[in-house]
């Protein structure tokens, strides 16, 4: 089966090169079809290394979009839609692929008929509170069989700030597909986010879940107070300090930007 990859990226030339090579390494290279690129205006020197690398390699492929036009969800659908690959794989510019088995593990499960998506294992290799919520939740990385995310019309043409990922797997899970979340397919996906950067990214989901409100039946709050019991446990475990320090402030930015979020 054939595999397109599609990665968007915005002032990214300290991610380009080294995520092509960990992609060219993987041991399924021979079934990408295409690496997509959604290039959005940058400032830096992204377009010219996609330029470079797609004169060395004909699988790559990009479009540039102007930043005011840039989606989280549509973005991703235009190019999906284009797809004529048999799996998609969705990644962001600044994962880490360690491991040439990380599409094997990915897609088999698909190949095999056994599910319509799978996700990738998240790591942090820093010491944040952010090692401690991957060990606890892994957000998607997703690989969605084409002819399943056509047939469910992706992302409906809805303009999401954040979490396509779970909206999408909102749609495959209610209409009776499988998702595996597969732990032997491992990226490196890490940040160091300040107060004011966490608050914006907890302001777009709960900006989020308010275009998406039937989806606050799943609760969410309550998965929320779990992640933060297991930030706090497993920090005292280890007697990391910093992040005990900054664990009520950064928990308060993701409660404070998830409340005003919902209002907007």
């Amino acid at each position: 089966m054939t595999i397109d990859v599609i990665c968007p990226l915005y002032n990214a030339e300290k991610y380009i090169e080294n995520q092509y090579n960990q992609i060219k390494n993987q041991s399924f290279y021979n079934n990408i079809k295409n690496i997509n690129y959604i290039i959005t205006e940058s400032r830096d020197e992204t377009l010219s290394i996609v330029e470079k690398l797609q004169k060395e390699d004909n699988k790559i492929k990009y479009n540039v979009i102007k930043k005011q036009e840039f989606s989280h969800s549509l973005s991703r659908e235009k190019v999906a839609k284009n797809s004529t690959a048999d799996i998609l794989v969705f990644i962001t510019q600044d994962v880490k692929i360690e491991k040439a088995d990380w599409i094997e593990k990915l897609t088999t499960p698909i190949m095999n008929n056994e599910v319509e998506a799978t996700y990738s294992r998240q790591l942090c290799n820093n010491n944040t509170i952010e090692k401690y919520t991957r060990e606890c939740n892994y957000p998607s990385q997703s690989v969605i069989k084409t002819e399943i995310f056509k047939k469910l019309n992706g992302y409906d043409r809805k303009d999401f700030p954040t979490n396509e990922d779970m909206y999408i797997a909102y749609k495959l899970i209610t209409n009776g597909y499988k998702i595996r979340y597969c732990a032997d397919s491992e990226v490196i996906h890490s940040h160091k986010f300040t107060l004011k950067q966490q608050y914006k990214r907890y302001y777009d989901t709960g900006k989020f879940f308010k275009q998406n409100e039937y989806l606050n039946e799943y609760k969410v709050n309550k998965s929320g107070g779990k992640l933060a019991v297991y930030v706090l446990k497993r920090a005292l475990q280890e007697k990391n300090w910093k992040v005990l320090l900054n664990f009520v402030p950064n928990m308060m930015a993701r409660f404070i930007g998830m409340k005003v979020g919902k209002t907007k």
